[in-house]
């Protein structure tokens, strides 16, 4: 009894010994849980719409290392690492005891390593929590850890620490980031030999670099295909072959595309690792090809920008923002897409656009290009030369300036800005000054992106679409009314399809207008075709001059090219709509016929004056001046008809002064419905009723 007696304490005393052991290793796990956490640094990731990769940012310490998973990587690649490395990874739990044993008999026998038993649950801990030494105690730390990973972890999330971490030389981090700066393609679809290359590399990363030591990088990956586990892995004959490929001697730039949209987004999400833009990668690239070779024919200090929108959905498919950003010299740092500059003629399309759904002109109505006087404002053409009768066809297609500011004057500079604020677009006019005819020309500031959402209108059948800002601006098609009617949008696009492209420059079925700002500072060139938008801006950031700039001899070309490069086919221009239709010159009713002012500036067919007309704003019109801000702007008032001195009236209250002028300027006190009354000096009066807004 008393031997049974001693058996029985003695396993109690070990059962309690194991237990108290047990426990002090599960509080010990708890108390130095392995670092995870360091883990989770990687470089934050720009990607265009498809989930492609447009360009990466190193971690803080300068690392490439983008976060790679399971799915992210060739099966054939994984098996073959598996097993070359670890061929039990499956079976054991963080430590293969039989390649334990292995290892240290042949140790003893050899008196030196012969082959390692890490597996690569160790390696990675020892990529998580990498330590200088390599002593005895590192080792143990490091088979602990590989304990604690393995209870906390997946195989396949051990994995996918493993080819995000594993080191490939210098700077680069994983497996992703092996792939692309060796091989420059993602890691989906691996050779043979290119899987080997990197199943070898993380042993000896720095000796084995295929940039720095080609043949010890060879040496490397044959000794990974005459692994028998490997040559089994890949299938007969496969390893053999492999061996026979060059490996690639020199390491490429990893993407790199879209800088100043990939900035932004940083900017606004700095925590988030994965920022989805609306880019294409196929358009970014074109795009960026076409800016890298204009950058060489354009001259110093000169940069240039490029926005290509969808115009139905309103997404950003390509955008460069200058011609290098890291080019100092042109101040490539700054995003042009953002910044205002003078458009030039670019805005005339519009002016003709109002023009055509008022029934002031058809294509082939006569105006006249001669020197004119609008009240001391005196448009001069480009070259200083004047055609004489043109049609409005022509004078579009020549950016003939004094019909384009005859035209604007008669629709009226405000009511061609309230229909921009339509597209959620509002160009910005100088200092203490209100809306003038010089708008036709380039008189206010406007960004290349506001320009190309305003031509996504003429795309998209008078529909603006919002553009967003390619990052987390949502676009979409702004609700409201069109920006133009279907048919004033159809007989612009027939105009500009019919502009001749540049010298060189193929016939893509593209309308397309373009400008250039007084004092050449800046070239401008918008064309679209029933789906795309594209707008380019050339110029200096410095908003200096440069001689010799025109949006038809530097703008043009650029926008032609980069539409051949985007890699989108062209679509057709929309069919006219019901109604649209070309008339002939001599088809014309008698008022159509030619576009002429009388010498009250009225518009007219014959020579007797009628009675004063307001023109602008018209009956029942909803103006949009801020008053819901609480900082109103005036109202332009324009009348035809009548015999000056004009008084105007506002809610029964007369305007301070008599006028002799077709135009006046009203305040408003407030918001709501007001009535307008203009009286001239025959006593004939006309009203209007509008709600300010």
């Amino acid at each position: 009894m008393r031997l049974w007696h001693k058996i029985a304490i003695g396993s109690a005393a070990g059962i309690f010994l194991a237990g108290a052991a047990l426990l002090a290793l599960e509080a010990a796990d708890r108390a130095f849980p392995p670092p995870l956490d360091k883990a989770a640094v990687v470089s934050p990731e720009v990607l265009d719409a498809d989930g492609q990769l447009l360009r990466a940012f190193a971690t803080p310490e300068g690392r490439w290392r983008l976060k790679t998973v399971v799915a992210d990587v060739d099966p054939q690649f994984l098996r073959m690492l598996v097993a070359y490395e670890d061929q039990r990874f499956y079976d054991h739990r963080g430590i293969d005891i039989w390649a334990l044993g292995r290892a240290s008999l042949q140790f003893v026998r050899n008196g030196h390593i012969v082959s390692g038993a890490s597996t690569l649950s160790m390696q990675v801990a020892r990529l998580i929590e990498p330590r200088a030494e390599r002593s005895f105690s590192a080792k143990l730390l490091q088979l602990a850890r590989a304990v604690q990973i393995e209870r906390r972890l997946s195989k396949e999330e051990i994995l996918d620490l493993y080819l995000t971490h594993a080191p490939y030389g210098g700077n680069l981090e994983g497996v992703r980031a092996a792939s692309l700066a060796y091989f420059g393609k993602e890691p989906r679809r691996l050779t043979v030999a290119e899987a080997a290359l990197l199943v070898a590399l993380p042993q000896l990363p720095e000796r084995r670099r295929p940039d720095r030591n080609l043949e010890a990088a060879q040496e490397a990956r044959k000794r990974v295909l005459d692994r028998v586990a490997v040559a089994e892995a890949v299938g007969d004959g496969e390893a053999e072959r492999a061996e026979a490929v060059a490996i690639p001697p020199r390491r490429l730039q990893l993407p790199a595309l879209a800088a100043h949209v990939g900035e932004a987004a940083l900017r606004k999400e700095p925590l988030v690792l994965k920022h989805r833009t609306t880019l294409k990668k196929q358009v970014q690239q074109g795009l960026e090809s076409v800016a890298r070779a204009a950058t060489t024919k354009l001259g110093p200090k000169l940069s240039l920008a490029m926005v290509m929108a969808d115009a139905q959905t309103g997404a950003i498919v390509g955008e460069v923002g200058s011609a290098d950003y890291f080019d100092a010299s042109r101040s490539g740092w700054i995003d042009m897409t953002r910044v205002n500059r003078s458009p030039g003629s670019a805005l005339k399309p519009f002016i003709y656009g109002l023009a055509f759904e008022q029934g002031l002109v058809s294509q082939e109505t006569i105006i006249e290009d001669r020197p004119a006087d609008f009240f001391g404002y005196r448009p001069r053409n480009f070259d200083m030369s004047y055609q004489g009768d043109v049609t409005v066809r022509e004078a579009l297609q020549l950016s003939l300036n004094v019909p384009a500011v005859k035209l604007l004057d008669a629709v009226g500079p405000s009511r061609l800005l309230v229909r921009f604020r339509r597209a959620e677009v509002r160009p910005v006019l100088p200092p203490n000054e209100t809306p003038g005819l010089a708008i036709g020309l380039g008189g206010v500031g406007i960004t290349l992106k506001d320009l190309v959402q305003l031509y996504t209108a003429l795309a998209n059948r008078g529909q603006p679409a919002r553009l967003g800002d390619g990052v987390t601006g949502t676009p979409g098609k702004i609700d409201g009314e069109p920006l133009l009617e279907p048919v004033a949008v159809w007989n612009v696009a027939d105009i500009l399809s019919g502009v001749i492209p540049p010298a060189g420059a193929p016939q893509r079925g593209i309308a397309y207008k373009t400008g250039t700002s007084y004092g050449y500072r800046d070239a401008w060139s918008v064309g679209y075709d029933g789906r795309y938008v594209l707008g380019v801006w050339v110029g200096r950031p410095d908003n200096s001059a440069v001689p010799g700039l025109t949006g038809y001899g530097t703008a043009a070309p650029i926008l032609f090219e980069a539409f051949a490069k985007s890699g989108i086919a062209t679509t057709p221009l929309p069919r006219p709509p019901a109604g649209a239709v070309r008339i002939a010159q001599a088809e014309l009713p008698i008022s159509q016929r030619r576009f002429a002012l009388n010498a009250s500036g009225l518009l007219v067919a014959s020579g007797r004056e009628p009675a004063p007309q307001i023109v602008y704003p018209p009956e029942g019109a909803h103006i949009d001046l801020g008053a819901k801000g609480g900082d109103l702007s005036p109202l332009l008032l324009k009348l035809q008809g009548g015999r000056a001195p004009f008084r105007w009236l506002a809610n029964g209250k007369p305007l301070p002064d008599l006028s002799r002028r077709r135009t006046q300027q009203w305040l408003p006190d407030g918001g709501g419905y007001s009535k307008l009354t203009v009286i001239d000096s025959a006593g004939r009066a006309a009203s209007v009723g509008v709600f300010i807004d």
